[in-house]
């Protein structure tokens, strides 16, 4: 019997590491600057631990078998109570170490600041990003084009991403790249990235926000100048174009799983359009002078956001309604 527990319990192990090789992180194989200094920011804070952890692990162990019930005789002293260099180690390394990590959390709050721009003999290219129920929308004002669900940049070139959100809180994320930023309605954030190497990355939502969240993904394309240039052109040829506020409105309405989407124009300072909703918009009557412009983009944000509550109350209320069937039948 001991022989098959024995067995049994090495082929655990076995076809536990073989589950474990199947796995990948995208932290630790970063394609960006931004992702290679935090990646080393990570190892070095994960090894600095290790000097604390790696110790302790291995006393317990030793003095688990050391001091077992049915080992050889040790040595017994009552009366022993301070040791000088116990002492000096138990206090000294771990108050080097918060030292060392101080000091390397100071540093890498400044150079790794998410909201620092990149130095690159590059122009750099600016991208607005606004999470919505449940899918990522792209704007491109440079180019004048809009996508969701899928964002494309050359190599080498620097990236300001403005987040925003058009509904709940949200994280924009793409890990290979760097560092993840919170996207709010009605608050313009932003993040600096880089990819040093063309590829496919998988970026995400990173923060709750309902039912379609797990589907709240989409797909970064880094490219040479002319793959990117080419994109462009793909998208310039769709036949949907974007309009602010009726087709924006259409857009942000709830969906999960959305496809990717091209639209070959977008309405001139959407962005800015959107985050003036949620003040009322009486920065953008100033500055533009068309007042029914923004009463009519206010109404529909109001309209769309009253709709969302509304339906976030009926789900509720459905589950309520549920859940005394679920319980009589639990009893």
């Amino acid at each position: 019997m001991s022989k098959v527990r024995r067995f049994l319990g090495t082929l655990a192990l076995w076809s536990l590491s073989l589950l474990l090789a199947g796995c990948s992180s995208a932290l630790l194989d970063p394609k960006g600057e931004i992702g290679v200094e935090q990646r080393s920011l990570i190892l070095t804070s994960f090894g600095l631990m290790l000097i604390v952890v790696v110790p302790v692990i291995v006393m317990t162990l030793l003095f688990a078998w050391r001091y077992r019930h049915r080992g050889r005789p040790a040595s017994y002293q009552p009366d022993w109570a301070h040791n000088n260099w116990i002492e000096a180690v138990v206090w000294v390394v771990p108050c080097l170490i918060i030292a060392v990590l101080a000091a390397l959390t100071w540093h890498t709050s400044h150079t790794l600041d998410p909201h620092k721009p990149l130095a690159s003999a590059e122009e750099t290219l600016e991208i607005q990003a606004v999470s919505m129920d449940w899918k990522w929308l792209f704007i491109y004002p440079q180019q004048g084009i809009a996508t969701v669900n899928e964002v494309a940049f050359p190599v080498d070139v620097p990236v300001r991403f403005r987040v925003s959100s058009d509904s709940v809180m949200n994280a924009f994320f793409i890990p290979q790249l760097g560092s993840q930023i919170y996207a709010m309605a009605g608050m313009d954030n932003d993040v600096h990235l880089i990819a040093n190497h063309p590829g496919r990355y998988a970026g995400r939502s990173t923060n709750y926000s309902g039912a379609g969240f797990s589907g709240m993904t989409f797909e970064a394309l880094a490219t040479s100048e002319q793959g990117f240039d080419d994109w462009v052109a793909k998208v310039r040829n769709a036949e949907q174009e974007l309009d602010y506020p009726q087709g924006y409105a259409e857009l942000a309405a709830p969906s999960q799983y959305h496809p990717v989407e091209y639209f070959s124009s977008v309405t001139p300072q959407l962005y800015e359009q959107l985050l003036h909703s949620f003040h009322g918009g009486a920065e953008h009557a100033d500055s533009h002078g068309d007042s029914h412009d923004v009463e009519s983009a206010t109404a529909t944000r109001t309209d769309a956001a009253n709709h969302r509550v509304a339906h976030h109350h009926a789900d509720q209320h459905h589950a309520l309604r549920r859940q005394p069937a679920r319980t009589e039948a639990g009893g």
